[in-house]
């Protein structure tokens, strides 16, 4: 064991069937059993009744012309309707496709042209986002189309548009009005586990989001052995408070709990934290999931003390680091003795390393676990050479959860997928001799704010669209709160006048609010090497420095 090279138990099997498969032989095990709860919906499901709403939804898909094959996409935050889009997809043969509910116009065109979306699920609106009016910014044919007969000229491909609700929009058709009786259909459908049934949107340090596509085998697995490693079964209830686009509600989350017949509930359409608290004490949840922040903000919460949280075990924490004043907190105040820690990238689907439940809990904050069955790691050097055990190296994954790659874009799969079919994660780890694995840094920029990531490259490229704005580059600074930030240097065009809050208006409504800087500097140049490549490392440093002095004066004043 002196290499950095871990390979997990395969003692087990994987499970070779499709979602749909799955989702049925669980609605037949647990048919009285609670499968979803929705706690701002007033939605109480068995898995019988959810099952019914799965296969109307399936055959409607289809009676509207869809073909197995196609991609849908899915604009909402979490609600009813999502599980049930998720699950009928599946089973209908088509490519879920999720869209950010932060996403505004910009990100949506590129999202649903980029995969060639046929039809696209939304809510009317969520937060201040009106997501009706915004579709008919890019398709303003809508309004004079019939319901599933779009013929858009900024969205070529989009065909169907089907709005949450009982409501009437012009030119879609309501989701009430989807459900079809023909479920006979769904039996003519024929699946491969190893076919695309996910597209999550991700990207590098450079360029536009990639879509990660996965397959049933990639996700369906992660999510039974995440569900394995806490412990989840037919009586766990799992609030899941993180969203439903992003790996960590749907996989971990939704799919986790088919696998082991547990309930799935959602607290509210978006996170907050009083409603978690409520949540877990009125269902009697046995398990929480959340980023570190999301733990922060229910601990804080000023009424934390009167809400009775005895039935809570288990959880996950994930998407950045967990400092162990909270992970104390969360075991002492929260009774979440067997609190888990994992990490892993939308392109593995996600999850490779997590701590058990019996871990100390030192061991929970200061690594991500242990790797997860059917799946390879090894660090590698910049020459391709695996490094020995405690040295650092650059994490690559090879197994069952690698993605089958990026859609429409085999020259970026091509780069993260070696020819041997190792993931190159660009994260720098070390592996010490009992397996247990530390994330040390990235060689990507990539920001994690709070469990988000964000691309410096895709802020800067829309920065550079204010007429005032000569060049701009964008890297993550260190939060308390959040992690990291994002922090934009600017370089103005010879003359302009251009203040904080107007390049953050800029920014507002035309990209996603955990995108918009939280920093910003205006500066003359940025530190440059001698070819002319820009010095990330050194504008991080700088800023931070500054940030300490712009603190060490205000405190002295």
């Amino acid at each position: 064991m002196t290499d950095s090279f871990v390979r997990g138990d395969t003692s087990g099997t994987l499970i070779e069937m499709t979602i749909g498969e799955c989702f049925d032989r669980t609605a037949q095990l647990h048919p009285d059993g609670e499968a979803l709860v929705v706690r701002h919906q007033g939605v109480r499901w068995t898995w019988h009744e959810l099952k019914a709403r799965v296969d109307a939804v399936a055959a409607g898909l289809l009676a509207r012309g869809l073909t197995p094959g196609e991609r849908v996409g899915i604009w909402a935050p979490n609600c009813a309707e999502w599980v049930i889009v998720q699950f009928a997809t599946a089973k209908a043969g088509l490519i879920l496709v999720n869209v950010n509910p932060a996403y505004r116009v910009a990100e949506l065109d590129y999202a649903l042209n980029k995969v060639g979306c046929a039809a696209l699920i939304l809510a009317p609106s969520h937060k201040t986002s009106d997501y009706v009016a915004m579709l008919g910014e890019l398709a303003p044919e809508l309004a004079s189309s019939a319901p599933g007969a779009l013929r858009a000229a900024r969205l070529p491909d989009l065909r169907l548009v089907v709005v949450l609700g009982d409501d009437e929009h012009p030119g879609c058709l309501p989701f009430a009005a989807l459900a079809s009786d023909d479920t006979a259909s769904l039996a003519d459908i024929r699946l491969d586990p190893d076919m695309p049934v996910n597209i999550q949107f991700t990207s590098g340090t450079t360029g536009f989001p990639k879509g990660a596509t996965l397959s049933h085998r990639n996700i369906l697995n992660n999510g039974a052995f995440v569900g394995a490693r806490i412990g989840l079964g037919p009586t766990d209830r799992l609030c899941i408070p993180v969203p439903l686009y992003h790996c960590f509600g749907m996989v971990m989350g939704n799919l986790a709990c088919t696998v082991h017949g547990a309930t799935i509930i959602y607290p509210a359409e978006a996170f907050d934290p009083h409603a978690v608290l409520e949540t877990v004490e009125a269902e009697r949840c046995t398990a929480l999931y959340g980023v570190p922040t999301m733990f922060i903000a229910a601990l804080a919460h000023p009424e934390f003390g009167r809400f009775d949280l005895s039935s809570l075990r288990t959880g996950i924490m994930a998407g950045s680091p967990c400092p162990m004043v909270v992970m104390r907190e969360v075991i002492d105040r929260m009774h979440m003795e067997q609190v888990t820690i994992a990490y892993g990238m939308t392109e593995t689907s996600p999850v490779s390393f997590q701590s058990d439940t019996d871990d100390p809990p030192d061991l929970r904050v200061s690594t991500v676990g242990r790797i997860q069955p059917h799946l390879e790691v090894k660090l590698i050097d910049l020459g391709g050479n695996i490094v020995a055990r405690g040295e650092t190296g650059e994490l690559c994954t090879r197994g069952y959860s690698v993605m089958l790659g990026y859609w429409d874009d085999a020259e970026r799969t091509a780069e993260a997928i070696d020819a041997e079919g190792w993931m190159h994660t660009g994260d720098l780890a070390t592996i010490d001799e009992d397996g247990y694995c530390r994330i040390v840094g990235r060689i990507k920029d990539m920001v994690i704010r709070g469990g988000e990531n964000i691309y410096p490259r895709e802020i800067e490229e829309y920065l550079l669209t204010h007429p005032d704005i000569a060049d701009v580059q964008g890297v993550g600074i260190p939060d308390e709160k959040y992690g990291e930030e994002m922090c934009v240097w600017i370089v103005l065009r010879s003359g302009a006048v251009l203040g904080e809050e107007e390049v953050r208006a800029h920014c507002r409504g035309r990209i996603a609010h955990f995108k918009i800087p939280r920093h910003i500097m205006f500066v003359d140049d940025f530190p440059m090497t001698v070819t002319g490549k820009v010095q990330k490392f050194a504008m991080r440093e700088q800023t931070v420095q500054m940030l300490r002095q712009q603190q060490l004066s205000t405190h002295s004043k």
